[in-house]
């Protein structure tokens, strides 16, 4: 197969491998009231199951890079796929609510496995217009899958028959990437970059300690405005139920849609440009959210998501030009420290609004993105952009 067929084929499986990887996502909430009255558990147990496949997704992602160095990103992308469906297989399967917590950790290891080396993949070999799309991609699969599962109820079938149709595609997938490995390889992607920095050298670099403070503050603003909005609206502000779904749908909506609209134009306008407004027009939300009176603050929380859309992938796009040998580790930090700032940040916010009232959470998240702004520009200052790495970026496929 030519090197040009080769690279299409990995596009096209990168695209599906993201919408496999956010299927299983969000479908605990669908599934959770099911899975609590099967196993005659309490309502807090959830955080049992989110605490085990957050502790595996951090693991797995942080070492990403020695993972790609010792297995190559194919057997690597292969085994994780695996691991997930496992998981979920185990969730249809299982009898024992020990046994789904171990499904929980299994679940979570596969998954940042998967999401750090397809991004390594992607920043790479690939331009900041595909990477946009494949995050949005994820969100496309983060959407379907709590469709799956409440299909499935609304069919009058188990809980368990949703997990084991969304285990059964993570299977397809890995079969998918087993049968690929070897195309990865030869692609020359990021596992060949893995072994020429070591992780302790990337961990000494004040650059890559750096980007994960953005990307640790990135999620948790995005989570703690998706988390919090609702009850901010209903309980403080006397919003109806509808209409606070309504516009926090229309939030999660707007990242999904605004990172289809930038990767048309981040390859014209530059990542660090395009971060450099996106993060001021984020920050502008979060005061209209905060501070906005009559409707303007559902116009912030929609401005906040169209906002926060291209962050993410620009973010890692940049992240080979700057660290050089040291990438794929540092995507892998990257990765772990947007799934610390995603469960700790929303848990302060909720600890904020307990103490002070519910008005706080909304200004914690301006909080938030001034801070996300402000160490943005300490990134740029750090790192600027050269004509040959924007050259670069755009001339990937």
């Amino acid at each position: 197969m030519s090197n040009d067929r080769s690279k299409r084929l990995l596009l096209v499986i990168a695209y599906i491998g993201f919408v496999s990887l956010g299927l299983p996502d969000a479908v605990i909430g669908v599934a959770w009231p099911s899975v609590r009255d099967f196993f005659e558990l309490d309502q807090a147990a959830l955080g049992l199951v989110l605490i085990g496949s957050g502790c595996g997704y951090f693991l797995s992602s942080f070492f990403t890079g020695r993972l790609l160095h010792g297995l190559g990103i194919g057997l690597l992308l292969t085994v994780s796929s695996g691991l997930v469906a496992a998981g979920l297989l185990g969730y249809s399967l299982t009898p024992f609510w020990f046994a789904f917590l171990g499904c929980a950790v299994l679940h979570g290891l596969g998954s940042g496995a998967i999401d750090g080396a397809l991004n390594s993949y992607a920043a790479h070999q690939l331009s900041a217009r595909h990477m946009n799309w494949l995050h949005a991609c994820y969100c496309l699969g983060a959407m379907l899958g709590p469709l799956v599962m409440t299909g499935t109820l609304a069919s009058g079938r188990s809980w368990r028959a949703g997990y084991a149709v969304l285990g059964t595609a993570l299977w397809l997938l890995s079969a998918l990437f087993l049968v690929t490995s070897r195309l990865w390889g030869q692609a020359g992607t990021a596992d060949s970059h893995a072994g020429n920095g070591g992780m302790r050298a990337a961990l000494k670099l004040p650059l890559v300690w750096l980007q994960m403070a953005v990307f640790f503050l990135y999620t948790g603003l995005e989570v703690t405005v998706g988390q919090w909005t609702f009850t901010l609206f209903t309980e403080a502000r006397g919003a109806s139920d509808e209409a606070a779904g309504l516009w926090v749908s229309v939030y999660w909506g707007s990242i999904g849609v605004g990172r289809v609209l930038f990767g048309l134009v981040v390859d014209r306008i530059g990542a660090d440009p395009l971060l450099r407004g996106a993060l001021l027009a984020a920050l502008a939300g979060t005061l209209l959210l905060a501070f906005g009176p009559a409707w303007l603050p559902f116009a912030g929380l929609a401005l906040i998501g169209l906002a926060l859309a291209p962050v993410y992938p620009c973010l890692m796009t940049r992240t080979p030009q700057r660290l050089g040998v040291h990438a794929a580790h540092a995507v892998g930090f990257q990765v772990s420290a947007a799934m610390l700032g995603a469960a700790a940040l929303p848990g302060t916010a909720g600890l904020f609004g307990e103490r002070w009232g519910l008005e706080t959470i909304a200004k914690f998240a301006v909080g938030l993105a001034a801070g996300l702004w402000l160490l943005h520009e300490v990134l740029l200052a750090s790192s600027p952009a050269t004509a040959a790495e924007a050259r670069a970026s755009c001339d990937r496929l």
